[in-house]
């Protein structure tokens, strides 16, 4: 063969040749100009084996300066088990692809099955999909989720808590889908429930009301009667929560949430600078047929053996691309598959073991931090793993000092002003 990897050979290039009336690849160019084409050699580097390659990439990465990241804000540098990729690489589960075809698909649909099980038992909830893109466009199907189930309903409120990146492609997809957000104010630093309660009676057209637990302060919020005052109106509960906190804190479900969202990134997913992500969401048995995405059913085959399929896809591919609960195409649950790897790993006791110890690094961190007197919490609230502070001095200059002391910290534009959440 004239390539080494190409598959075809010498005879296929030739037959291909014919067919298209020329007599070698460089018939293919004929018609492009020789004043643009390039005919010098082009500055690569010569060969090397594969040790050398791998060396000379190393001495590349060596000239990064890595830090340890205290940043936070929806993304956590978590432990990943070293056997996670390993198993992610067998060969009945490494595909991109959505497993139409149940009978040659039983790994990647068995794994699907096991991550909605373990997503509705760390939420709380009934029902889970198949898993989305990310803990953003989660919350933005969510949004569109509590529309389509309120009927003539197009407003959603969404508290001045949630991340304001998440708030930004909240933003984005209400633009286009006619749907207006109205903001819910916050009272020292927590969702205010009276001024939501006011929106609620006074705004027509209610569809959904969405909450971040923890929110962008770091700040545990307690969504007492929340549930209730959503339903009254016939609006849904929407909660988007990081997944990792859920080992500890109250569900969504048990805050009587409709609808659940948000990152599996902290379920052992390295940050990757800044994805592949998964994005989680799961509701209540009543929206089910509201849900985007697709679900994984398990049932008995011909000969009665466990067998896995796809049930409840009401997506574009199969209807009206207008008539669809989501534009939701490719399955993207190899993520999902990592994430249902390091629940399975941790259990529950590990993923428990897990979280405290990130709360409890958070929490020494802000004392020793306090100790200095330049640091002030910026809210007297219940916090869980991030928490906002207030810094007497140069914040510019301190976030140099983070980074050369080997720390990727947060920072802000002037002296007092709140910095963004650490997290540990």
């Amino acid at each position: 063969m004239t390539y080494k990897y190409f598959p075809q050979t010498d005879a296929d290039l030739q037959t291909m040749f014919e067919k298209v009336g020329i007599k070698d690849l460089d018939g293919l160019y004929a018609q492009i100009p020789e004043s643009i084409r390039y005919r010098g050699d082009y500055n690569l580097p010569s060969e090397m084996s594969e040790q050398e390659v791998r060396e000379t990439f190393a001495k590349l990465g060596s000239q990064n300066q890595e830090l340890t990241c205290f940043a936070g804000f929806g993304v956590y540098d978590h432990y990943t088990p070293s056997v996670i990729p390993s198993l992610l690489q067998r060969s009945e589960f490494l595909t991109s692809y959505t497993p139409y075809q149940a009978e040659i698909s039983q790994g990647t649909l068995h794994y699907i099955f096991e991550y909605q099980s373990m997503m509705t038992e760390l939420t709380g909830m009934d029902i889970s999909n198949a898993s989305m893109y990310d803990g953003t466009t989660a919350a933005a199907e969510a949004m569109m989720m509590s529309v389509a189930a309120g009927k003539k309903a197009n407003k959603v409120l969404v508290s001045a808590g949630m991340n304001p990146r998440t708030r930004q492609v909240l933003d984005t997809y209400a633009l286009h889908q006619g749907i207006e957000l109205v903001t819910v104010p916050l009272k020292d630093g927590a969702t205010d429930l009276q001024a939501l309660s006011s929106q609620l009676s006074t705004l027509e057209g209610v569809a959904g009301v969405m909450v971040q637990q923890p929110n962008v302060y770091g700040i545990v919020e307690d969504f007492s009667g929340f549930a209730d005052a959503c339903h009254e109106k016939k609006a849904l509960f929407i909660v988007d929560s990081v997944a990792a906190d859920l080992a500890v804190l109250k569900t969504p479900g048990e805050w009587g949430a409709d609808i659940a969202v948000g990152d599996g990134q902290s379920l052992g997913i390295p940050m990757l600078f800044g994805g592949p992500y998964v994005g989680y969401m799961c509701c209540s048995e009543k929206l089910i047929r509201k849900m985007p995405g697709r679900i994984v059913g398990m049932t008995k085959d011909s000969r009665d053996q466990r067998a896995f399929v796809l049930t409840l896809q009401a997506r574009e591919q199969h209807i009206r691309r207008q008539k669809a609960t989501s534009n939701i195409c490719s399955n993207q649950s190899l993520m999902a598959l990592f994430v249902t790897v390091y629940l399975s790993l941790l259990g529950k006791q590990g993923i428990k073991e897990a979280a405290q110890l990130s709360y409890a690094g958070a929490h020494y961190l802000c004392d020793e931090l306090a100790k200095t007197g330049k640091f002030h919490l910026a809210y007297d609230k219940p916090f869980f793993n991030e928490f906002f502070v207030k810094y007497d001095g140069d914040v510019d200059a301190l976030y140099q000092r983070f980074i050369d002391a080997g720390f990727l910290g947060t920072g802000a534009q002037s002296p007092g002003q709140i910095i963004d959440p650490v997290s540990s």
